[in-house]
């Protein structure tokens, strides 16, 4: 049996203590875009607005990734709150909270050279700007601080009813290690089996990219293809797994 980090194993089990501090409510101003991040002093559709692009803020600023997907959980930014359960109800029920928190991930997906092609099944592409994710991709197989911004943005989604997009993004990490030789590093491989692939509260979901991973690491020359991942994202639209 696999060995869990024990906020992987917390995030699974839905946060167990279940304290809820209902005088706390930042994440719930914030993503109604009535409070400004500290200590960005930006509202959040400010940031979509201004950061877009701003590799150079994404990459070197870090308090703001505790507030753009916030979660059950202390981060780096003692500014910032954790997520509180009635925070993430009251933002679950609107639709234009839960659109922000997809512009967020739009937003990180094209600090790393990609981009979402669709909302409804999660697929993911390289960025369309010529060239742009091959420099992106090299900063993220540099900047391994990335790779702990990205479980948190996977909890975050997942927290907030869109795992879908976390299959999405893990099986397009997938095939362009096993096929393009791509964001291919030891730090991003060790990150994505210990943690990224662990953050998927759907057991089965979870089991089946554990497996194809398996497959990839195992070197007998199975390549997880374009075709193969689109048909995966596909099936599970049509028969919801």
């Amino acid at each position: 049996m696999q060995n869990l980090p024990t906020d992987i194993q917390e995030f699974l089990d839905s946060y167990p203590d279940g304290s809820d501090d209902e005088s706390l409510s930042d994440n719930l101003e914030f993503y109604s875009n009535r409070l400004r991040c500290r200590p960005d002093n930006l509202l959040v559709e400010q940031i979509h607005e201004r950061w877009l692009g701003d590799y150079n803020k994404l990459e070197y600023k870090h308090g703001f990734i505790q507030w753009l997907f916030p979660i059950r959980e202390y981060g780096m930014n003692y500014e910032s709150q954790p997520l509180q359960p009635h925070e993430l109800e009251a933002l679950k029920s609107d639709p234009n909270a839960i659109g922000r928190i997809v512009s967020s991930y739009k937003l990180m997906l094209d600090f790393y050279g990609m981009r979402l092609v669709s909302l409804e099944t999660g697929e993911v592409n390289r960025s369309l700007l010529p060239g742009n994710h091959r420099e992106r991709y090299r900063n993220l197989v540099r900047s391994s601080h990335n790779n702990l911004r990205i479980s948190r943005i996977l909890k975050c989604l997942s927290e907030f009813g869109l795992e879908r997009l976390n299959a999405g993004f893990l099986l397009h990490v997938l095939n362009e290690q096993s096929e393009a030789k791509e964001l291919n590093s030891s730090g991003i491989r060790g990150s994505m089996d210990r943690w990224w692939a662990n953050c998927l509260r759907d057991d089965a979901e979870r089991v089946w990219i554990q497996a194809t991973i398996a497959k990839v690491r195992a070197g007998d020359g199975f390549v997880f293809t374009r075709e193969l991942y689109q048909e995966a994202l596909k099936r599970r639209l049509e028969n919801g797994r």
